[in-house]
């Protein structure tokens, strides 16, 4: 005998409209946070944390110190939405940004920044320390600030000396665990720096009219696609040169030499490929992959930590 169920008898379940705006607001305020970028941020300080020399703070306190460095980034991020939303809304890929589209105010969001950079802080200085509080802080106003507000809008070099500040996270990382400064993390640091210009580059080459149309001095606009796109090879041989130094002064091993060369391997032939062989996806393309390089780069290094060969 077949079970039959009456759909008229069953309790009909309605979302209360409190929920869904609740809901809405979340997700807006985690993307002013860009929680994405910020969790990738974290996840290379995380590696930095790992590779540090190990001095016996506990999993949580060390998953503090990481959250504190996450909540940092993301107030930056929140005062980067504030700063360029009047760039934003001219935007094809930013114009539906919370505080662009007017979800949410220039008050509300610098008041979630001042609440969440005040709470990363305070959690750094208490359970990291005070030098890993002030770098990261140093952190937030040189992308919030400096790059966001003047660099960007200032120079077509403005992701080249503005990339320093979202490089820093995994010397905050080394710095939390250790207190101190040391070489090795600079060289963690440096892979980002040298990562970014192709990473965002390759962005403005796809979204050129975008950046002429809010009037951004990107490369791509201010010195043609094709310099850009020499630019993107050049800076990716750097790239490829850079994150060989892990391994050339003993601080990574085999594991990661291997995963290391495959990835800039595969990163190089899509940017000679955008080089001389384009197409209308392959400066996405480009950008899509250089943000799995750059993450999978950071996971390989971790691996190589506790897998040595």
């Amino acid at each position: 005998m077949a079970l039959t169920i009456d759909k008229k008898a069953l309790p009909v379940i309605s979302t209360s409209p409190l929920l869904n705006q609740a809901y809405n607001l979340l997700q807006d305020y985690l993307a002013i946070s860009k929680f994405k970028v910020v969790a990738m941020l974290v996840l290379t300080a995380w590696v930095g944390l790992a590779l540090a020399p190990d001095v016996g703070r506990g999993i949580v306190v060390q998953f503090i110190s990481l959250l504190g460095i996450g909540l940092l980034s993301a107030a930056a991020a929140v005062i980067n939405h504030v700063v360029d939303s009047e760039i934003d809304s001219k935007m094809a890929r930013t114009r539906h940004r919370p505080v662009a589209k007017g979800r949410l105010t220039k008050t509300h969001a610098l008041s979630f920044a001042a609440v969440i950079g005040v709470a990363g802080f305070m959690m750094l200085m208490v359970w990291a320390n005070t030098l890993t509080a002030i770098l990261t802080l140093f952190a937030l106003v040189g992308y919030a600030f400096i790059y966001t507000s003047f660099l960007k809008r200032a120079t077509p070099q403005n992701i080249v000396i503005g990339g320093l500040a979202g490089a820093m996270p995994p010397l905050l990382g080394w710095v939390s665990e250790t207190n101190q400064m040391a070489a090795a993390p600079w060289l963690l640091v440096m892979i980002i720096f040298t990562w970014t210009p192709p990473h965002f580059w390759a962005l403005a080459i796809a979204r050129k009219s975008d950046y002429e149309r809010a009037k951004i001095p990107m490369l791509p606009v201010t010195h043609g696609i094709d310099f850009c796109k020499t630019c993107v090879v050049a800076y990716t041989i750097l790239l490829t040169i850079v994150c060989v130094l892990p391994y050339l002064i003993g601080m990574s091993g085999a594991i990661y030499l291997v995963g290391a060369s495959v990835l800039n391997a595969l990163f190089l032939y899509k940017a000679v490929k955008l080089k001389l062989a384009p197409n209308d996806d392959t400066a996405m393309d480009l950008f899509r992959f250089s943000i799995i390089h750059l993450m999978v780069l950071f996971v390989i290094l971790f691996i190589d930590k506790w897998l040595p060969l």
